[in-house]
């Protein structure tokens, strides 16, 4: 059956006019500031979601923002990166960054101070805790500091992306007679940027002092003779993706290291000052990192909201944090048994954070440890610095087996950590390559050979999520350990092809980008679009972090116009406009935003009663698609592919507490509880599965 006679033209093509990526990235940040905002959320989880909205807007400047900018300077007025969608991302960044700072100081603040928590400013100290903060400062702070006055042998200093520094305006004359007035003052990352006050001048209260507020206190000691006319703190962000051109660099560890040095030094995007800072200093400041006014973000508070995260550490109240959360160990496994003879009775899968990431690590520890292995295969993006998988790795190369890790030297932010576990690996004798060029591996691999009797037997590992323990208590995502012939040995042949770069032979169970997964999931999209055109049952069910890839999206709008029905769960950044009348009425978007960090890719269809469940590392991207190496791989056991339905997907579609729903206009509406206080979010669900389970198991 022809697509030409069965499946339709888009039947408005004009209508279909896809949504704004950076937008839409700003609307998903619009939904985790609203967890801040809810009453029902304990206060320095509040706290804490608000610190995520402005490390997420901070990597959103690092990596979206340059391009408009650009484009804005050079006053462009044609393509996707103009003057105009310049102006109109600074208008929404400043609109949230303005009802993050009146979220802090108007709701949270006082929340903290009923109990008994307080960031004192130096208005408010009383004359015991000035008298602590000077000590402070001149014991700890002053020591560190170096006040730079500007003038032509003393230009501008170098000022690291995201630092704190503070900008003086001074009177008077400086020691040689001159009338420089303004100087910098920048202040070492090593210092804490909030310090806790002791009991004996806080009295029955919990009180710190901001680092920026103890050097404001003090600023005009470092300047003596001068006068302080003016000051501000200041923050500049820049620019921070890393730009290699591998097919013109002989050593990509080498050139990456290079490039991590001038990282915190590229294009200045946007320039935070306090509220107060006079016109004087913030053109004086746009000045020097040529900025326009619209990058300016005057702020009620610290230039810095992330790092107030740490005092959700520092106080650490039970009372005002979720109750704690720790995955049961994997329902499917009993700790003690051998995975080896496990597997040979089925597929097992591990859903995190409800299950722990433990039953990983003790698949690799067992594979490490047993002298009947003989090599070991792992793919490696983010793993953070202080990994016990790499020490596992490390401890196989030690024993004699032949280890091989694909190290993703380009994960962005990750890559300092990488290149150091590189070099560790390497120094020790474990075969370690970076992947292809051109492509970021980002598929998620562990294959274990081991020896039985008188063959060679494979067990792997796959996954929705990284390798990284850490994480994996934050971020939902789906593991899968596997012994199943097929898909083991498709997945040696990928580990040979990225090691070789020869050719890939025909996969059974996987699909592999950038030579199939796009394609594949094209013609599975297309084919429920003919089965629907003949009035048969169909359904697509994906979930994902991001939907942005336009050959996928014009895809499922062509099925959906034929009849399929279809919901996609998207976390993120979706430029699918759902329920456009005649143009994508069968198609329903929602985004989760719960607790942990929804992350597994999940992709269901139905096509006239037979249903087939695709788990994979990839986000339905250009980018994952066509410039990554990335993994779908098929659940054929039917138990196993309910279980993974009910919990990923069906919990999704009914939860009543954490969804939004996408509108045609690009804007999402928080669902709406048909039953108060009996609706539950999915997430809340599954800890309570999960929970049950472990009790059952223990008995109690």
């Amino acid at each position: 059956m022809s697509h030409s006679t069965v499946l339709p033209a888009l039947a408005t093509p004009a209508a279909l006019k896809f949504l704004d990526r950076d937008h839409s990235i700003l609307a998903f940040n619009e939904r985790v500031l609203d967890w801040a905002k809810r009453a029902d959320v304990p206060l320095l989880e509040r706290l804490r979601f608000l610190c995520i909205v402005s490390s997420n807007l901070d990597e959103f400047f690092e990596v979206r923002a340059a391009l408009h900018l650009t484009a804005a300077q050079a006053k462009e007025h044609k393509g996707a990166y103009t003057e105009t969608s310049f102006e109109a991302l600074a208008a929404a960044a400043h609109d949230m960054v303005a009802r993050q700072y009146t979220l802090y100081n108007d709701e949270l603040m006082p929340l903290f101070e009923k109990q008994g928590i307080k960031i004192v400013s130096h208005g408010d100290r009383n004359t015991a805790q000035r008298q602590w903060v000077q000590a402070y400062f001149e014991r700890e702070v002053r020591p560190l500091l170096i006040p730079v006055g500007l003038d032509p042998s003393h230009p501008f200093p170098q000022v690291a992306n995201k630092s704190l520094n503070f900008i003086v305006r001074l009177g008077g004359h400086d020691a040689f007679g001159r009338e420089n007035d303004i100087a910098i003052v920048k202040v070492p990352r090593v210092l804490p940027r909030l310090i806790r006050m002791p009991d004996k001048v806080s009295g029955k209260h919990t009180c710190f002092v901001s680092l920026s507020s103890v050097i404001r206190a003090h600023l005009s000691e470092l300047f003596p003779g001068r006068e302080m006319a003016q000051f501000s703190q200041f923050r500049v962000t820049r620019h921070s993706d890393l730009a290699v051109d591998e097919d013109d660099v002989k050593n990509l560890r080498t050139a990456l290291r290079l490039g991590l040095e001038q990282r915190h030094y590229g294009q200045a995007v946007r320039l935070e000052v306090s509220a107060g800072c006079s016109k004087h200093l913030s053109d004086f400041l746009l000045g020097q990192f040529n900025l326009p006014e619209a990058s300016l973000y005057r702020v009620h508070g610290p230039v810095n909201l992330v790092r107030l995260t740490q005092l959700v550490d520092l106080v650490n109240d039970p009372r005002l944090l979720f109750p704690p959360h720790k995955g049961c160990y994997p329902t499917q496994l009993v700790p003690g048994e051998s995975f080896f003879e496990r597997l040979k009775r089925g597929d097992v899968s591990i859903h995190q954070p409800f299950e722990s990431f433990d039953g990983v690590l003790d698949f690799l520890r067992e594979a490490v440890n047993d002298p009947q292995v003989l090599a070991i295969k792992q793919t490696i993006y983010r793993t953070g610095t202080d990994s016990e998988m790499m020490v596992l790795l490390r401890e196989a190369v030690r024993r004699g087996k032949e280890v091989m890790v694909v190290l993703e030297l380009k994960a962005r932010f990750d890559e300092e950590a990488n290149i150091n576990w590189a070099e560790m690996l390497e120094s020790i004798g474990a075969q370690v390559v970076y992947g292809v060029v051109g492509l970021k591996t980002h598929a998620k691999m562990l294959l274990v050979t081991r020896r039985e009797g008188q063959h060679l037997k494979r067990y792997a590992h796959l996954s929705t999520g990284n390798y990284n323990p850490k994480t994996a208590r934050l971020y939902t995502d789906l593991s899968y350990l596997t012994a199943d012939p097929a898909l083991t040995a498709d997945i040696d042949n990928v580990f040979v092809h990225l090691a070789s770069q020869s050719k890939l032979p025909k996969l059974n169970r996987l699909w592999l980008a950038p030579f199939q997964l796009q394609k594949k999931l094209i013609e599975r999209i297309d084919a429920l679009g003919e089965v629907a055109a003949l009035g048969k049952d169909t359904r697509i069910v994906a979930k994902m972090n991001a939907l942005t890839d336009e050959t996928l999206i014009l895809a499922l709008v062509r099925a959906g116009q034929c009849g399929v029905k279809i919901d996609l769960v998207v976390r993120g950044a979706c430029m699918l406009p759902a329920q456009v009348p005649g143009v994508t009425d069968n198609i329903r978007v929602r985004s989760v935003i719960g607790r942990f960090l929804e992350h597994s890719r999940v992709f269901y269809f139905r096509c006239d009663g037979e249903e087939t469940l695709y788990l994979s590392s990839a986000d339905w991207m250009n980018r994952n698609m066509l410039r990554r190496v990335e993994l779908a791989w098929s659940v054929t056991d039917p138990e196993l592919r309910q279980r993974i339905i009910d919990e990923c997907l069906v919990a999704y579609l009914h939860d009543g507490v954490d969804a939004w729903d996408l509108q045609p206009d690009g804007s999402y509406l928080r669902v709406q509880p048909t039953k108060p206080g009996l609706q539950h979010g999915a997430q809340a669900a599954l800890m309570a599965r999960y929970s049950a389970g472990r009790s059952a198991m223990n008995g109690t």
